[in-house]
């Protein structure tokens, strides 16, 4: 089993490459190794910054959880109020999987789905899984709601296409 974590997503702080990783003593040489010609060591101000949270964990992480599972039940009831979108309700975490029923290709909708609306996903395609998109859900409450309406809307325009 290999379990790696980070500071990015659970810690509000995206821009810090900082984490671990938790494996067999074999892996984890191979990736000190490979880690040695990539990194060699992290900066101070990531490195303070990464103390800080960590002492704060608590307030942090309480925020985090708030924020997921708030936004969690808005994409839930989007989602389940839709026809033309299905998915896998993520048990944890900070993005979906949303599959969609419309003739065209991922790459395409999320190009359209940006030029159209300034909404941004990331197209299944990326993943080999043709026909959804990868949604992120972290973001304000006000902000995935106006973002999901944007979809409903273009989603909907598609139809009558």
């Amino acid at each position: 089993m290999i379990a790696p974590g980070s500071m990015s997503k659970p810690y509000s702080l995206a821009g810090l490459r900082l984490g671990w990783i938790v494996g067999p003593t074999r892996l984890l040489a191979e990736v000190a190794t490979h880690r040695d010609y990539n990194t060699i060591s992290v900066g101070r101000v990531d490195d303070l910054l990464a103390c800080v949270a960590l002492e704060n964990k608590d307030k942090i992480l309480a925020r985090a959880h708030r924020i997921t599972r708030t936004n969690l039940a808005v994409l839930d009831e989007w989602v389940t109020g839709r026809d033309d979108i299905t998915y896998v309700r993520p048990a944890s975490g900070t993005t979906a999987l949303l599959r969609y029923n419309a003739p065209i290709g991922s790459c395409e909708f999320c190009t359209r789905l940006l030029d159209e609306t300034g909404v941004m996903f990331t197209p299944g395609a990326a993943f080999d899984i043709e026909h959804t998109v990868r949604i992120g859900f972290a973001d304000d409450t006000a902000t995935l709601r106006t973002g999901l309406e944007l979809v409903g809307q273009f989603l909907d325009r598609l139809a009558q296409d």
